[in-house]
């Protein structure tokens, strides 16, 4: 018994030294740069151009002949009008109709060029929310210290102000050695494949192999991160994959007078009772275990020894992620059934009943894995499952943290949010930088916008503004971000 006890004294011991050890190694990875002092162009005048683009309806929409291709018209015209400098010193493309291709040809023909992106369409404001509008969703409005309307976070914001800052670097003679692409799609907000696809395509085409991409992304989070005080500028080096499945449950049709044991209803119900029931397993990925390593280390001390330490506190840190609808995103394949369909009548029993199920997949989760998965939970000959809808994507690649290019990003940051930590995270959401990953190993998702808890709820939704003071920190960002990643 004596020597059983000295060797779980000796087991503890050795586990007490592992965890010290690691915790003492747990060191920081936030970096100190000068901060930021870029020559802004007037700040009013700037605002101005990003209300009159906001007027512009923009809306994207799945099918092209519903387009309202004269607003895509009428702000391609704003940015000649706006950006002379830039319009005479970059070659500029159309491509698939109506997105735009900038080249910014660099002094060293040798270096890999780097490609920044935004889109230039907006999700339309639903009808039902108009009066819920402080300002309407179209209206630029310029007040109480906010500019206001539909795109101005997502993503017109980030649109203009990279146009504000080419021509503002243009006016102070500076010059890229690497060669600089700017993208700008027009049908991100429904996929992205008449856009940045064939946009991605045509430099595919002409050999282009891109040392970063940049694309909008995860913002400068206050108070969102338990925990955390400071605000944290979070980078996506990876995005979730993307798919939509068809049920289909068959049935007898006829009256509701007499209805069988079960209907289509009934069946598809049971379907899907079953996918939110067997919710995807917990998994740590690699952009969540990087993001712990950047923030734990800034943390106190048991938060330090739960991050330095995943091998053994893991299931711990998962369990506390999945209290949360945020944190539940980042470690779990997620399941959300959006659309039903059945009878067409109240009396009528329909023959066929139909769900979608929209899945945002983990890195490492495929989409036909995906389906295997749910035919297997579903588990019923009666319900036809299939892959639906117009987008669909992998999970994309993992960028590294430990590049040039990933410095080059985290010292813009630090440059122009100096109070703010910087870690790398996993986008729940998808964006066109999708489109390019073959093309680039790193591949990132930032928007400079501050977001607190009141933010979150405008992307795509009522009063959707931008602080006129935060619109240019984005303007000085990119000014920043150029001469970093592209050098002088």
């Amino acid at each position: 018994m004596r020597a059983i006890w000295g060797a779980l004294l000796v087991l503890v011991a050795a586990l007490v030294v592992a965890l010290a050890v690691n915790t003492a190694r747990f060191g920081s990875r936030q970096i100190d740069v000068p901060r930021a002092q870029e020559r802004l162009p007037p700040l009013e005048q700037a605002v101005q151009r990003l209300a009159q683009a906001i007027r512009l309806q923009t809306i994207s929409h799945q099918d092209p002949e519903h387009l309202p291709a004269g607003e895509f018209e009428a702000l391609h015209r704003l940015l000649q009008a706006s950006f002379p400098r830039l319009g005479k010193a970059l070659k500029r493309e159309r491509i698939g109709g109506l997105s735009l291709l900038y080249e910014w040809p660099g002094a060293d023909p040798a270096a890999k060029p780097i490609l920044l992106l935004a889109h230039l369409d907006v999700v339309p404001a639903e009808e039902g929310s108009l009066p819920q509008w402080t300002h309407a969703p179209f209206s630029g409005a310029v007040a109480d210290g906010f500019i206001w309307g539909r795109g101005t976070r997502d993503d017109k914001g980030a649109a203009m102000a990279l146009h504000e800052a080419v021509e503002a670097l243009l006016a102070q003679g500076f010059r890229p050695r690497r060669t600089v692409y700017l993208a700008f799609g027009h049908d991100e907000e429904v996929g992205g494949t008449r856009g940045a696809a064939q946009i991605a395509e045509r430099l595919a085409s002409r050999g282009v192999k891109l040392d970063s991409v940049l694309d909008e992304g995860m913002p400068v989070t206050h108070g969102l991160l338990p925990g955390i005080e400071q605000p944290v500028a979070l980078i996506g080096i990876a995005e979730k994959g993307y798919a939509t499945l068809e049920l289909v449950a068959q049935g007898e049709g006829g009256h509701s007078s007499m209805p069988p044991s079960q209907t289509a209803v009934a069946i598809l119900g049971a379907a899907l009772a079953k996918l939110e029931a067997s919710r995807f397993a917990a998994t740590l990925t690699e952009p969540l275990r990087e993001q712990l390593a950047f923030l734990g280390p800034e943390q106190g001390l048991l938060r330090r020894v739960l991050f330095a330490n995943l091998w053994l506190f893991g299931g711990v840190v998962t369990g506390q992620l999945a209290d949360s609808r945020a944190g539940n995103a980042l470690i779990r394949t997620t399941v959300a059934p959006t659309m039903l369909e059945g009878s067409v009548k109240e009396n009528v029993l329909p023959a066929r009943a139909r769900a979608l199920v929209n899945f945002r997949l983990l890195p490492g989760t495929g989409v036909g894995a995906l389906v295997r998965r749910v035919v297997e939970i579903v588990d019923d000959p009666r319900v036809a499952i299939a892959p639906a809808g117009t987008s669909r994507s992998e999970p994309s690649p993992v960028s590294s943290t430990r590049s040039e290019a990933f410095h080059s990003l985290q010292r813009a940051i630090e440059a122009v949010f100096p109070e703010a930590l910087v870690a790398p995270s996993l986008l729940v959401a998808t964006t066109d930088s999708r489109h390019f990953t073959p093309l680039a190993e790193s591949v990132f998702r930032f928007l400079p916008a501050r977001t607190g808890p009141d933010d979150l709820p405008r992307y795509h939704g009522v009063n959707e503004r931008l602080a006129v003071d935060h619109y240019a920190e984005f303007i000085a960002f990119y000014m920043r971000y150029l001469r970093e990643a592209a050098g002088g």
